[in-house]
């Protein structure tokens, strides 16, 4: 048995069996099976399918949204706006499906024809995580069906109602019997299945631990693999930058889900004319948070996931503060905020440094440290020096200026002005320890996919 631990009020949500080895040699028989036949159908027709299963979730977005809460913390009214993503970017990868799709022809003649398709890779293990479970979730699963795979879904243990609504919605949908499928397995187990034969692909979003993990159970296998990684996503605040909009921008992108996100801003570096103004104006709204009970309407911060994480993030707050930072938002002022539970207050930290954790490994926590810097190549600087490459943000109003220094940062997407957002028009990538592969957008078809060459003489 597994249990979900609830981090609301540390009860037991949900419990329920493990699958075992046996359930896995049998989904991945049915999956290898459904596959050949999956592929035959039209992308017009397989959109019918995968077009009702994400109508079918998002018809259940309220209950959906109270069992999100319940399993990772995140405050009930912002639970929902999750599933109105999901939506989105699942119906845009649908649209796109047919184009990205398409076979590729460089040519023909009277006596010849030379054309490249896009080929499904068989059965896809999908590996989610529980910080925004059909967020990450769906970048994979939509285009791998789309696709012409079959899919077999591995949820988090935090989260496993998650994968129930999808197994759900796949047979309210009327998908054929092995096209989609979810188990409930531990790290063990999860290694037998990505390192079976009849497993074609994997798409994994975790930690770096994971991936490693992941790439250890495929070493004798040549199969493409996808890892999202996560990241310690910087900012920059340039000196003409847009101050309030900066702010009230950077808060956000630094507390909302707990900072539970892959993108979440986890370090700030501000040019110094703005630096004593940004301070203080970025910890006069993070004291106006209110963390408690994400059940209840006037919260908008919620516990961590689980305590052990909670503490880990405490680690790093002491250990900074330890080595000369300071702490401006006092932890008194959020009453919630106890140690041995999940509930942790939002930290802005100052004087801080690279050789602090705080500013060079993952947080994943209500916890951001704000740096000063002379110039743009000082903020360069600090922001590559970083083992982690997801996202990075620039605060400006001179575009010419962001694109220079986009173009300079080592990162799967630039934004300027905006932070913590996901476009499903855009590639969705990393380097360095933010992993490899791609998920969204029409170049997402291709890590879902192989080609084949046609080369026909009349």
């Amino acid at each position: 048995m597994f249990e979900t631990i609830s981090p609301i009020d540390g009860s037991v949500y949900y419990k329920a069996e493990k699958h075992t080895a046996k359930d896995i040699e049998i989904a991945l028989n049915k999956a290898k099976k459904a596959q050949k036949e999956w592929q035959t159908l039209t992308i017009k027709d397989r959109a019918k399918y995968v077009s009702a299963l994400v109508t079918f979730i998002a018809e259940k977005k309220e209950q959906i949204a109270t069992e999100i809460t319940w399993q990772m913390g995140r405050p009930l009214n912002q639970s929902p706006g999750e599933i109105n993503g999901f939506q989105d970017r699942a119906n845009y990868m649908i649209d796109i499906a047919e184009d990205a799709l398409w076979p590729h022809h460089v040519g023909h003649s009277e006596t010849s024809k030379r054309w490249v398709e896009r080929i499904p890779l068989g059965v896809i293990a999908v590996l989610s995580p529980w910080n925004y479970p059909f967020l990450t979730s769906v970048n994979a699963i939509v285009p791998a069906l789309m696709a012409g795979n079959t899919v077999i879904l591995k949820h988090s243990f935090q989260t496993p109602l998650v994968a129930e609504q999808y197994a759900q919605a796949a047979r309210d949908a009327g998908f054929p019997e092995g096209v989609f499928q979810i188990l409930h397995l531990d790290h063990q187990d999860t290694a037998k299945l990505i390192g079976s034969p009849q497993v074609d692909g994997v798409c994994f979003t975790g930690s770096v631990a994971g991936g490693k993990a992941i790439q250890q159970a495929l070493k004798d296998k040549f199969i493409p693999c996808g890892l999202e990684l996560g990241g310690k996503d910087s900012a920059y605040v340039r000196v003409d930058a847009n101050l309030s909009h900066s702010i009230e921008n950077l808060v956000d992108g630094a507390f909302f889900n707990s900072g539970q996100s892959c993108c979440g801003i986890e370090r700030i570096y501000v040019h110094e004319n703005l630096y004593d103004k940004f301070v203080d104006g970025f910890v006069d709204i993070t004291k106006q948070y209110k963390l408690g009970n994400p059940l209840e309407d006037s919260i908008n911060l919620g516990p961590m996931v689980k305590t052990a994480a909670a503490d880990y993030v405490r680690q790093q707050i002491n250990q900074a503060i330890s080595k000369g930072a300071n702490s401006l938002v006092e932890e008194s002022l959020f009453p919630h905020s106890r140690k041995g539970t999940p509930y942790l207050s939002p930290h802005v930290l100052v004087d801080v440094k690279h050789s602090m954790d705080v500013m060079s490994e993952e947080s994943f926590g209500p916890v951001i440290g704000i740096m000063k810097v002379k110039n743009d190549a000082e903020a360069l600087q600090l922001m590559n020096d970083s083992q982690y490459g997801l996202t990075a943000s620039i605060w400006t109003t001179d575009k010419d200026e962001a694109v220079a220094l986009g173009n300079s940062i080592e990162t799967g997407t630039v934004f300027m002005n905006r932070c913590d957002y996901l476009d499903p028009a855009l590639a969705w990538t990393g380097v360095k320890n933010s992993g490899r592969g791609v998920t969204l957008s029409k170049i997402g078809y291709e890590h879902v996919t192989r080609v084949k060459s046609f080369n026909f003489r009349f």
